[in-house]
């Protein structure tokens, strides 16, 4: 990828370590409708991970438009049946995903956030999301380079925010939702996207960030690619901040690389004086997203596992008074981490 290319494109690629793979399995899939793909990704995960029951999390799905800028914004939410300690209002993470993504997935980490007491609102980003599986093959790199546009980039952060303004505007919902305690959480793009909103500022361009998100989470950040060092971009941002990657969280894309040396470097220039960075050993870039078996079956299994106990460890520490969570979850999964973080 040049280095002309506008930052905000970001070196992205959240499920994409082997494009000929995932677009195979695209191909093979067309056939089925969304609901049947779906279901049984749901029952692929739930064989290989222990998953919430219906009984423990509510799965409501939106299909917003914003008339503002002519583009639609779907969305699911997964709520807690029952808020803990009987509060009746619960925090909210609202989740980014990765390129080629959609609102479905996650779901081993949204369904765990609602059952342990956190409402978890998954967006859709309609310029990037899994639509672009779709079509010819031989076109799929020019639909990723039509997703990789400093206005995509742009639009996935008024997205959360838009979303945001809609599920504070339900009644029904907002009275389950507590508006101070607002997280910000994205894999690979959606990192970025977290980033942006949380207060990341890229030379030249709008500011983006949102003052309701709190907390922000980034799984597999890459760099904010064409800008140099990353220190002027995220010094900004002072929300406690939780950064997730792997030994082998590599993005390879044609004429670029971006490996776990850069989700360090993020985090390094983080302005944040509460920030905490987990390295998982081995790994891969995709294994923080639903699909099993890459970065090894048991591995895979085992981070996610790990990966979404970390998260409501996180932010147990920071609004459930459980100030000794990440040390108590670091000593439960010390065997999961890189020796050198």
């Amino acid at each position: 990828m040049p280095r002309h290319r506008p930052a905000l494109i970001l070196a992205l690629i959240g499920a994409v370590t082997s494009l000929g793979l995932l677009g195979c399995a695209s191909r093979a899939s067309e056939s089925l409708t969304e609901a049947e793909r779906v279901a049984t990704r749901q029952t692929q995960l739930a064989q290989a991970l222990p998953m919430p029951s219906a009984e423990q999390v509510e799965a409501l799905e939106r299909d917003w438009v914003d008339s503002a800028r002519g583009r639609a914004v779907p969305a699911r939410l997964y709520l807690p049946r029952a808020a803990p300690g009987g509060d009746a209002r619960v925090p909210l993470v609202v989740v980014s995903h990765g390129i080629g993504g959609s609102r479905f997935g996650y779901s081993y980490l949204g369904r765990h956030l609602a059952a342990q007491g956190y409402a978890a609102l998954h967006v859709q980003h309609v310029g990037s999301d899994n639509r672009l599986w779709r079509g010819s093959p031989w076109d799929l790199l020019e639909r990723l380079n039509g997703a990789a546009t400093e206005a995509e980039a742009i639009a996935r952060a008024q997205d959360l925010r838009f979303a945001l303004d809609q599920v504070l505007a339900d009644p029904a919902l907002a009275a389950r939702l507590d508006a101070t305690r607002i997280a910000a959480l994205g894999h690979s793009y959606g990192a970025n996207t977290a980033l942006l909103v949380s207060g990341a500022r890229v030379p030249g361009k709008p500011a983006l960030a949102d003052a309701r998100v709190k907390a922000v989470v980034a799984i597999s950040a890459p760099p904010f690619h064409g800008y140099g060092a990353p220190g002027p971009i995220l010094a900004p941002i002072g929300l406690p901040a939780l950064h997730v990657t792997a030994e082998d969280d590599d993005i390879r894309i044609p004429g670029f690389f971006s490996g776990v040396q850069d989700r360090v470097a993020l985090y390094e220039a983080m302005g944040s004086t509460s920030k905490r960075l987990v390295v998982f050993r081995d790994g891969s870039h995709s294994m923080f997203t639903d699909r099993l078996g890459t970065g090894g079956s048991a591995h895979n299994v085992a981070v996610k596992r790990a990966t979404r106990e970390l998260v409501v460890a996180f932010l147990d520490s920071l609004w459930r008074e459980r100030g000794d969570a990440l040390e108590r979850w670091q000593a439960e999964h010390t065997a999961l981490l890189s020796p050198g973080a």
